[in-house]
C-alpha cells in the first residue's frame, strides 16, 4: 500500500476506485466498506484508494482545546495503527488529506473537482450510507446520484444494514472500552485493542515482589485508555518478540493514596530491560476491577491468580 500524507504528491490516477472517511477503529463496518472497494477495483482491473484525514476533523471544527465537550474525543486509533489495518484490506493507495481550516471550508463542488478529480482521479465512489463531505457536510450520496452523469462517476452507497453489521460503531466501541468491556469491543472491532507507548521509569516497586512492571507512557494524547482494572493482554517489543502480560491500569490503592493513573504490564516468562522502548499491548480479557489490599502479601497473592487467569484467557 502507497501511503501519501502530502496530496500534491499524490500520482494522478485516471480511473481510481474510491471510498473516503475517518475510519477511526477500522471496525467491522468500515471493513465491509473496504471489501466492497477491492471487490470493485478488482473487476474494474483499478486501484483502490482510500481517503482518510488527519487530525480528527473534530480538532479542528470543535471547540478549543480545554473545552469539556472536545476532552470527550478520544481516539479508537492513532494514525500509524489506522494505516497499519487499512494495510491488511487490499487497499493501492492511502491518501492522508491534512484537515484543515480551510479544507473545510471546501464546498461539495470544490471537494470533487480539486480532491476526488484533479487529485486522485475517481472514476467510482464506494461509499457508506452515512457519508458526508464539503462545508458543513452538504454532500452526501443523494447529492452525487444526482450529478452522477455530469461528473462521469459511478456512485455506489453501502447500506446501513451492511456497514452498522451487529450494531457496530465507532461510538459503541468506545463506550465498551470505558466500560472495560474488552469482549465487546474486539467483536466489533475484529482485532484486539491495541495500545502502544514508551516504557518509562516507575517506582520499580513489583520487581520487590516478583512482579516486574513495565510502566507505559502512551504516545497519543487521544490515544483511548480503557476503563480501570486488570486484564489479560499480549504484548509486543520493539524486537517484535510477543509476549503473555498481565495488565493493570489505575491509581495502586494498596500502594498509597490519591496516586496518579499508569498503566503498567508484567510479561510473564520474560527477563530484560524494556526502558525508553516501545511496547504494544493488544488487550484480550479483562479480568478483574481495581481492588486495595490489605499489604503487599496479600497484593502477592492476588498477582499469582492473576497470572495464572491470564494464562487461561490467552490460551
Amino acid at each position: 500500500m502507497h501511503v501519501i500524507r502530502d496530496p500534491a504528491q499524490f500520482p494522478f490516477l485516471a480511473n481510481a476506485v474510491v471510498t473516503s472517511g475517518t475510519f477511526d477503529g477500522v471496525h467491522l463496518g468500515h471493513q465491509r466498506i473496504l471489501a466492497r472497494l477491492r471487490e470493485v477495483a478488482r473487476a474494474s482491473n483499478a486501484p483502490a484508494v482510500v481517503i482518510t484525514y488527519w487530525p480528527h476533523p473534530r480538532l479542528v471544527l470543535g471547540p478549543p482545546p480545554s473545552h469539556p465537550e472536545l476532552l470527550e474525543l478520544q481516539l479508537i486509533n492513532t494514525l500509524e495503527e489506522r494505516i497499519a489495518k487499512l494495510t491488511g484490506f487490499g487497499v493501492d493507495y492511502l491518501l492522508i488529506m491534512p484537515f484543515t481550516q480551510e479544507f473545510a471550508q471546501w464546498t461539495s463542488e470544490e471537494y470533487i473537482q480539486k480532491l476526488l478529480f484533479k487529485t486522485v482521479g475517481a472514476k467510482q465512489l464506494v461509499i457508506g450510507y452515512d457519508h458526508r463531505f464539503g462545508k458543513n457536510r452538504e454532500g452526501g450520496f443523494d447529492y452525487l446520484r444526482q450529478h452522477a452523469e455530469r461528473y462521469g462517476l459511478t456512485v455506489e452507497e453501502i447500506p446501513r444494514e451492511d456497514v452498522d453489521a451487529v450494531g457496530v460503531s465507532s461510538t459503541r466501541i468506545r463506550q465498551a472500552l470505558r466500560q472495560g468491556d474488552i469482549a465487546t469491543a474486539n467483536r466489533y472491532l475484529g482485532y484486539p485493542y491495541p495500545l502502544t507507548g514508551v516504557v518509562v521509569h516507575g517506582q520499580k516497586l513489583g520487581r520487590t515482589i516478583g512482579y516486574p512492571t513495565a510502566n507505559i507512557s502512551v504516545t497519543e494524547p487521544l490515544k483511548l485508555v480503557p476503563a480501570r482494572g486488570i486484564y489479560a493482554v499480549w504484548a509486543t517489543t520493539a524486537a517484535g518478540t510477543r509476549h503473555p502480560a498481565m495488565l493493570s491500569i489505575g491509581v495502586r490503592p494498596t500502594v498509597g493514596n490519591d496516586l496518579t493513573q499508569t498503566i503498567e504490564v508484567n510479561l510473564l516468562d520474560f527477563s530484560g530491560d524494556l526502558y525508553d522502548q516501545l511496547l504494544t499491548v493488544e488487550f484480550v480479557a479483562w479480568l478483574r476491577a481495581e481492588e486495595k489490599y490489605g499489604g503487599l502479601d496479600a497484593l502477592t497473592t492476588q498477582l499469582a491468580l492473576d497470572a495464572a487467569n491470564t494464562r487461561t484467557a490467552l490460551a
